[in-house]
């Protein structure tokens, strides 16, 4: 299994935090290797509350290889199956801000997120720190 280097998040990171200060917004930003474990975290004077979420949605991303919106869309096409879908893997968060991370040969290596914005904040955010890898 290939994974994201601690290197590698820590340059995601610091592109994410020069996004979310650009854009002035407090947020939370995580990420995680190709398990799903955290391998760096920055708190950006965001809620407390926002924390777990920039966590589980870099789980969700890595856990399905898929940014955290395109799997709210398919739970949310599950035809009565999502509250299951959600509340799997000690829950799922499928907002955005979740982006799968994969290298140039497309093998997923982990997930980076935000969370304390606007859904598309937040996603731009974390865009902003995968781009910085890809």
């Amino acid at each position: 299994m290939m994974n994201i280097t601690y290197s590698e998040a820590m340059k995601a990171l610091e592109a994410a935090k020069e996004k979310a200060t650009q854009l002035t917004i407090p947020v939370s930003l995580a990420i995680v290797d190709a398990g799903g474990h955290l391998v760096s975290f920055a708190r950006l004077d965001s809620v407390y509350g926002v924390i777990d979420f920039a966590i589980k949605k870099a789980r969700t991303a890595v856990m399905f290889g898929l940014d955290s919106d395109a799997m709210g869309t398919i739970v949310t096409g599950a035809g009565g199956h999502g509250y299951g879908m959600l509340n799997s893997n000690n829950g799922l968060l499928t907002v955005a801000g979740g982006v799968a991370l994969k290298n140039k040969d497309g093998v997923l290596i982990g997930a980076i997120a935000s969370s304390g914005g606007t859904p598309e904040q937040d996603k731009e955010i974390a865009l902003a720190g995968a781009k910085a890898i890809l």
